[in-house]
């Protein structure tokens, strides 16, 4: 069962989060806490060097098949076929997919306790609806029992080093039960609005960066190599302006000059030959851009004022033997869930990596906090940092962040020296398409309200035939937003001198 902090997790005399100036987030997709970190001290008895228990793999976890065979977890080996597009399918995601793989069954009794025993099953599914369909994502190799293979520290240095040489949150959980787009609502906003899939276009409710704005404390998201997805979602972003977005070169310049945002958002390359770790992309090319993202704060000026959380949005349909607690706070913001689904938000999602980083942290921290981890814990954190007001009740019950930050006078080590990313060994045969992101993104930015100089909606059809084709239409659609901001920006002054 989910463990609620303990004795054993001190809590610090006081913590230093007035001492960070600079907080940043990179979330990545889509990959659970045991897939990744699981047997991150599994070699120690799953205690970390400090001595704190670690809710880790014991090498027993199973998940049945569909003969009632027992499929034990495993690790992964480096010369598995594939090893880092592993579990070699994409499994399945939602709301739905989700009960599956915790309680076996679309939809669980009032009050049913999860047991994680669905995994292995809805795996199978998942990957015969994608053969089904053409082989869009499946490699020929995979297979159901895949879903209970997990990476070991070797196989990911980087994420690994950095949980060993800072802190590893094992008590992370998703805010929601189910895909990308209401979890990383979850992340600004502290709800999704009622939402439990990837359909919805826009939300209508404030943003942490709205309410940084308030507050005059600047903020910046960034895309990798494109105009970032999340500044589509918000009414606070979307018209905002266009200083407050950049791509990752930005974020490294910024970094190195000491001038980074109060609070940077990034956001990986969301193309099946990007960085994203979305399953079954390249887990290794999330491995690189960790790496780079450290360093570009490790190595500038301000690193001594940064914490920088590296977490997931979602598990994805990756195993993890935790069963998520269900006394999370509603929103309370009255939205209601889609068309014939009841569910109360009083449940979280399955846990995610969530790694803490920090030179006012102790190395071999495990850190569970004071209460319920979840995305809207960075929420909480940026409220008792800069005084920002709470978004809804969920984010304003959360527990902070800020008692990992123990140390008083900065390490001066670097636990990461000498420390390389893996390389891939093989290209995902999907990599020219688009992906599940990359069209969600397409849609998204295709409805921008663009007017001429007429002031004629411009509509537009984007071409959907490969992820590079739709960078370049989400590049040119950003352009003419942003100069159709500064038009209406200039129309407003003019107003406002002629009034």
């Amino acid at each position: 069962m989910a463990k609620k902090p303990n004795a054993e997790h001190h809590r610090p005399a006081s913590n230093q989060l007035d001492k960070i100036e600079h907080l940043v987030v990179l979330m990545l997709e889509n990959r659970s806490f045991d897939q990744m970190l699981g047997f991150l001290y599994a070699d120690n008895g799953n205690r970390s060097p400090l001595g704190h228990g670690f809710e880790g793999l014991t090498g027993q976890e199973d998940n049945p098949d569909e003969t009632g065979r027992k499929i034990k977890v495993f690790k992964i080996k480096a010369d598995d076929d594939h090893c880092y597009l592993m579990p070699g399918a994409d499994p399945g995601e939602g709301f739905q997919n989700t009960n599956m793989q915790l309680f076996s069954t679309h939809d669980p009794a009032p009050g049913e306790k999860p047991g994680n025993k669905g995994f292995v099953m809805n795996f199978k599914a998942a990957i015969a609806s994608d053969i089904s369909r053409g082989y869009k994502d499946t490699l020929p190799s995979a297979k159901p029992s895949d879903i209970m293979g997990m990476y070991t520290p070797d196989l990911l240095p980087v994420l690994s080093g950095l949980a060993k040489g800072f802190a590893v949150c094992d008590a992370w959980h998703s805010s929601v039960p189910t895909q990308t787009i209401p979890n990383r609502a979850f992340a600004a906003a502290a709800t999704s609005q009622g939402h439990l899939d990837n359909h919805v276009k826009t939300f209508t409710c404030p943003s942490v960066f709205g309410r940084l704005s308030d507050k005059k404390i600047d903020w910046t998201i960034y895309g990798y190599n494109r105009a970032p997805l999340t500044r589509m979602d918000f009414p606070d972003t979307l018209r905002a302006d266009p200083t407050h977005f950049g791509h990752f070169r930005d974020f490294q310049e910024r970094a190195a000059k000491g001038t980074l945002a109060a609070y940077s958002f990034l956001e990986p390359s969301w193309s099946a030959a990007g960085n994203s770790q979305h399953p079954n992309y390249d887990v290794a090319a999330g491995e690189a851009l960790i790496l780079d993202t450290y360093r570009a704060l490790r190595d500038g000026p301000k690193w001594n004022a940064t914490l920088l959380i590296i977490t997931y949005d979602e598990h994805g349909g990756n195993y993890d033997h935790v069963p998520p607690p269900s006394d999370a706070v509603a929103p309370g913001d009255g939205s209601l869930t889609e068309s014939g689904i009841d569910f109360d938000f009083t449940r979280f999602g399955v846990r995610v990596p969530a790694v803490l980083i920090s030179p006012l942290i102790e190395a071999g921290t495990v850190y569970r906090g004071t209460g319920r981890i979840d995305h809207t814990s960075i929420l909480k954190t940026i409220c008792e940092r800069w005084k920002t007001e709470p978004l809804t009740k969920r984010d304003k019950a959360a527990a902070s962040l800020g008692d990992v930050l123990t140390l008083s006078v900065p390490r001066k080590d670097d636990p990461m020296k000498g420390v390389l990313p893996p390389q891939l060994t093989a290209q995902h045969p999907s990599a020219p398409n688009p992906s599940k992101v990359d069209l969600l993104h397409a849609a998204k930015v295709a409805a921008l309200p663009i007017r001429n100089e007429q002031g004629y909606a411009e509509e537009t059809e984007p071409d959907l035939s490969t992820s590079a084709s739709i960078g370049n239409f989400v590049r040119d659609r950003m352009a003419a937003w942003d100069s159709h901001l500064t038009r209406r920006r200039a129309r407003h002054n003019r107003a406002g001198r002629v009034s």
